[in-house]
């Protein structure tokens, strides 16, 4: 073979390599995101102290999911979950009331559902031990989205936030 034409033979080849594989990725089943985790409110609390914290969680349009009390024991409830750190305890957390709505599939049953912006309220507590410092948490939302006709699998969101524990305004003291 002559070096012109091996030459082009090779640059065919890598060419029609190069656009077979972006045809499969663009074929690529998509991955869905039903929740978005907006923020966290600032959380700074003194050792021995407790202060409140917010988190906001967007669910996309046109979707929803079941709100923490669902009305339906087969529904799967949205949950937050945290890895902490031994300075940092969460006290009682608080989810909104849901929605009920009634959606084409069963016009007839109403469910407890969360749409749009939602957040979830907490009490971070910082133990009298507790070592200065700013902590970073782990959080994990856990739900199942659900549009006017199908429920897809429950899904969980992985999210990050700081706390301080210092010296800092904390408005509740510890028992």
């Amino acid at each position: 073979m002559k070096p012109k034409r091996l030459l082009s033979s090779a640059l065919s080849a890598v060419l029609f390599l190069g656009f077979s594989c972006a045809a499969q990725e663009s074929s690529a089943p998509q991955v869905r995101h039903f929740v978005s985790f907006v923020s966290a409110s600032k959380a700074v609390v003194a050792p021995g102290k407790a202060t409140p914290i917010q988190f906001t969680f967007r669910v996309q349009d046109p979707y929803h999911i079941n709100s923490s009390k669902p009305l339906a024991p087969e529904l799967i409830p949205t949950q937050i979950h945290f890895s902490l750190p031994g300075e940092v305890a969460f006290g009682r957390i608080e989810y909104p009331a849901g929605k009920l709505m009634a959606f084409p599939f069963d016009p007839s049953t109403k469910l407890s559902v969360y749409s749009g912006d939602v957040v979830i309220r907490g009490v971070v507590l910082a133990p009298t031990s507790a070592a200065s410092g700013t902590y970073t948490i782990h959080g994990e939302l856990k739900y199942q989205a659900c549009d006017n006709n199908a429920c897809y699998p429950p899904k969980k969101l992985p999210f990050t936030f700081n706390v301080s524990v210092g010296t800092g305004r904390s408005r509740q003291k510890i028992g």
